[in-house]
This record gives structure tokens, C-alpha cells and sequence, in this order.
């Protein structure tokens, strides 16, 4: 699934027109991106959720764009992370998925790290990242195997060494994280990443040194213009 019903509103004026994941990147929309990674992963089909102007990305994309299979789950009101997941349940319940967001450039081999999340064995794997930032964005804090023990502060106290990383919009998920996701408008990281937690489920960090850049500022906009001039790795093979 691709996260890309939010309103844009870091990038205004240019998303009061074109939605945010319809942005032009390096020759693509920057939804082009996340697609890609899926067909390069051999993940064939995905649901793209839709709220702010998203006839337009209907109409941009339609049913197959990128080398995937596509289909809508349409938002109203905006649902954030956690209620998107739950609508799409149609399309996501029943089998192991990746979640991304639209914005975001990353250099990451997806197949491996389905691979990796097969291996750790947990609930969930989110893709994370060392990053100056981490404490400003909140914090998710992985011990010595990898598995994640304080989320956002949360528990206070942990007895293990721990090293505090930043997520970077990616991650998989077991079928049976349904049960606990809630009704109505909720965040998948604040609110079900901590009951997750609290139960104590296994979640893993599976932790990335590669490029990544999120591209929901105009500064950020032009600093993933300039890195794709540079990286042909970043470019999607297959065009709508």
C-alpha cells in the first residue's frame, strides 16, 4: 500500500493544484518512486489511498502504472496512517504486505528487506535510519538484535542498552497486525506501533545507511531534484 490521500500542505501553493504524489521528480511523478521499488521487489499489484485531488492521481495512473497493478481506496474525511490501513483491509487482510509513504526517495533493495522480515520473525519490520534529526521526529529504539523496545519515549525505562534510529517511511507487516488496529482516524506509528508494543509483540528496525530524502518541503523538493539528476539508481524502469 501507497500513502498518498494527505494534503500536501508543506509544498503549498503547488499542491493547492497538484496533489502532493503527482509532483514532478526527476522526469516522474514522485508516486513513480514507491511504485518502482514494489516492481523491482517482484510486488505486482498495490492499493493507493486517495482524498486531496485524487481524481487526479485516478486519472494519472489509472489501473497499472510502473510495471503494477493498482487500485483505490478512497478517504472522507482523511483517516491519517492507521485508519487508511484498516479501509484498505479489503485489499491488505489475509496476507503480508509493505506499507509506504508517496514521498519519499529511497535507495532500498525492498526484496531483501521482505527477506529480512521473514527472517526476524516479528509482527512487523520498519525500515529505519540513523539520522541527526531522530530526536525532533521521535524516536524508535532498537536493542542489540534488532528488535524494538522503546517506541516515541515509550516505555520510560528499558534494562538493555539501546540505540535510537529514525523512521523512514517503509514497512512490512504480518496479516495479523488487523488486531490491533482500531476504527475511524488513527496513526499507525503513534498509536499502533505503541499498543503493538505494549503487548508484547516482537517488532523489528531493520536498519538502512543507504540515500534516502523525503521530498514534503520545497527544499526538500529541490534537493531530491538535484540528487536524481546525479543517481540513476533512484529512476523507475518501467513507465505508466
Amino acid at each position: 500500500m501507497i500513502l498518498a490521500a494527505g494534503l500536501g500542505s508543506r509544498l503549498r501553493p503547488l499542491t493547492d493544484r497538484v496533489p502532493k504524489p503527482l509532483v514532478q521528480v526527476g522526469g516522474h511523478p514522485l508516486i513513480a518512486y514507491p511504485l518502482a521499488l514494489l516492481r523491482a521487489a517482484g510486488i505486482g499489484s498495490a492499493v493507493i489511498n486517495l482524498h486531496h485531488l485524487g481524481d487526479q492521481i485516478r486519472a494519472a495512473l489509472g489501473t497499472h502504472a510502473y510495471g503494477v497493478d493498482l487500485a483505490y481506496s478512497e478517504e472522507d474525511p482523511l483517516l491519517d496512517t492507521g485508519g487508511a490501513v484498516r479501509a484498505a483491509a479489503r485489499w491488505l487482510a489475509g496476507e503480508r504486505f509493505v506499507l509506504l509513504n508517496s514521498d519519499i526517495l529511497i535507495d532500498l533493495d525492498l526484496r531483501a528487506l521482505c527477506a529480512a522480515h521473514v527472517a526476524y520473525g516479528g509482527l512487523a519490520t520498519m525500515v529505519l535510519r540513523a539520522d541527526p534529526e531522530t530526536a525532533r521526529y521521535g524516536a524508535i529504539e532498537i536493542d542489540a538484535a534488532r528488535r524494538i523496545r522503546r517506541f516515541l519515549g515509550q516505555p520510560p525505562t528499558v534494562d538493555t542498552p539501546l540505540t535510537p534510529l529514525m523512521f523512514s517511511g517503509v514497512h512490512v507487516f504480518e496479516p495479523r497486525v488487523f488486531d490491533y488496529l482500531g476504527e475511524g482516524v488513527f496513526g499507525i506509528t503513534r498509536q499502533t506501533y505503541p499498543r503493538m508494543l505494549a503487548a508484547g509483540e516482537t517488532l523489528y528496525g531493520h536498519v538502512f545507511d543507504g540515500y534516502w530524502r523525503v521530498l514534503d518541503t520545497h527544499a526538500g523538493l529541490a534537493e531530491g531534484r538535484c540528487d536524481l539528476a546525479t543517481r540513476d539508481c533512484l529512476q523507475p524502469r518501467h513507465r505508466p
